[in-house]
């Protein structure tokens, strides 16, 4: 399995430091009892500066930052040392990996201290044979301080040992965010209630698709944009003992994706992350909408409208079928030098209320605090500038209670990259159908030489 990649090195050495283990008694910032001296270098290894941003913005120990942003200095003295490798084509992990596998011979100002994992391989790090990330509870998390965040994210984060590994400050339902004006000029409203009836299944998705072709428009932009939605309701794990699974609700998003390319029903747009896909969301687009959670507004959105004339030109409805989209998870890792650092960081990012208040409001992200979550859902003079006035945590807070992670696998990221790319050429008529397939079996076999049981088709 993938893990073992990991499993022989990191066992050879990279297991929790006498120093870790010695404030395992729920202590925090050590006032009671002995405290082993920190470090003055925290490393964290992150994939874009999203998550960076937002500590340099909240985290109440910051002082400063370097002018180039890859050092945050805190108050204490102590440098926080931002690693950033891109989460295309799994460079991110490849690079944590190297460091993960360096951890125990490291010197102190080069260890990993904290790293962050998203839901498509989280499970890679918190597997307690693999022995990457530190449990919480040796760092003195108590149940009592996580009692408020949602039940997914903890489970997504707990090892076979029961153990949990892994903190996030996010909660990720998705919804379906669409133009206001485009609503309007197509359907006769913007009305959220009344647009999600329009969309409320796929038949009605794919109705109100040809009305957006018929009058101009572009239902979504890239074929990518409805992945998400039919791989979080998949059936079973994309991966079985040793051999890939193409879950049938796959193959049902090959079938719409070839008919909304081949009847110019999506914008022909080659993925998402890319300048297309980007330009998709300006003021001067013709696409409908784009599936996304909440940190999409900000992240994605918010930046390709700001300052033109669709900066509130957006709205949000549940969609076709409740789905999830990605998750950052902060981890301990294994050996960190600096586990009062490492504990502080991940308690006041992912369980400060007034930290977490202030992203939802100000970045549009929608946090992980339950009850925080379903107060703002319901408080009225709560809304994002981004959709005219609307509350979207009031559209996503029911979906985020029910979402299942259970057929997770570590080798989610790679399995949507590979199918995504070796069958793009198929909606784009350049290969036919059995080609894309004996593509995708040949990617996944050159990525994860492990899974000698081939590919199962349904």
């Amino acid at each position: 399995m993938m893990k073992k990649k990991l499993l022989s090195a990191l066992l050879a050495g990279v297991m929790l430091s006498g120093m870790l283990s010695g404030c395992g008694g729920g202590d925090s910032g050590g006032s009671g009892g002995e405290t082993a001296e920190e470090g003055k270098v925290v490393n964290i290894y992150v994939w874009n500066n999203e998550f960076q941003r937002k500590f340099n913005a909240y985290y109440p120990s910051v002082s400063k930052t370097s002018n180039d942003l890859s050092v945050t200095y805190l108050e204490d003295g102590t440098e926080v040392h931002w690693i950033i490798n891109p989460n295309q084509d799994g460079v991110y992990q490849q690079k944590l990996d190297e460091a993960l596998i360096k951890q125990s011979s490291a010197s102190a100002d080069e260890k990993v201290d904290l790293f962050l994992a998203e839901a498509d391989y989280i499970m890679k790090y918190t597997d307690p044979d693999v022995g990457a990330a530190a449990p919480i509870s040796s760092l003195g998390i108590t149940d009592a301080d996580i009692a408020n965040q949602y039940k997914y994210t903890l489970q997504a984060a707990t090892g076979a040992d029961g153990e949990i590994r892994g903190l996030s400050y996010q909660a990720t339902p998705g919804m379906f965010v669409y133009r206001r004006s485009i609503a309007q000029a197509v359907l006769g409203t913007d009305d959220p209630d009344t647009v999600n009836e329009a969309v409320s299944d796929w038949d009605k998705f794919d109705a109100t698709a040809e009305k957006m072709k018929a009058a101009g428009y572009y239902m979504v932009s890239s074929r990518a944009d409805t992945y998400r939605v039919f791989s979080n309701n998949v059936s079973t794990p994309c991966v079985d003992g040793n051999a890939a699974v193409v879950d049938p609700n796959i193959m049902k998003w090959v079938e719409q994706s070839r008919k909304y390319t081949d009847e110019g029903l999506n914008h022909k747009v080659g993925g998402q992350w890319i300048d297309e896909w980007n330009q998709d969301m300006g003021a001067n687009s013709k696409v409908f909408g784009f599936f996304l959670p909440a940190w999409g507004l900000g992240v994605c959105i918010q930046p390709n409208v700001e300052g033109t004339d669709a900066d509130d030109d957006w709205a949000a409805c549940s969609g076709p079928q409740p789905f999830y989209w990605g998750g950052t998870w902060l981890l301990a890792a294994e050996g960190t030098d600096n586990p009062e650092h490492v504990k502080d960081i991940m308690l006041q990012m992912t369980t400060n209320r007034e930290i977490l208040r202030a992203i939802t409001v100000e970045d549009n992200d929608m946090t992980n605090d339950q009850p925080l979550m379903e107060e703002l859902a319901e408080d009225p003079s709560f809304s994002s500038p981004l959709l005219g006035g609307q509350n979207h945590i009031a559209v996503l807070s029911d979906v985020a209670v029910n979402i299942d992670l259970s057929n997770i696998s570590p080798y989610d990221q790679g399995f949507t990259e590979l199918f995504q790319n070796t069958f793009g050429d198929y909606f784009n008529n350049v290969i036919d159908f059995e080609t894309a397939k004996s593509n995708f079996e040949t990617a996944i076999a050159e990525r994860y030489p492990e899974l000698t049981g081939g590919v199962k088709w349904p």
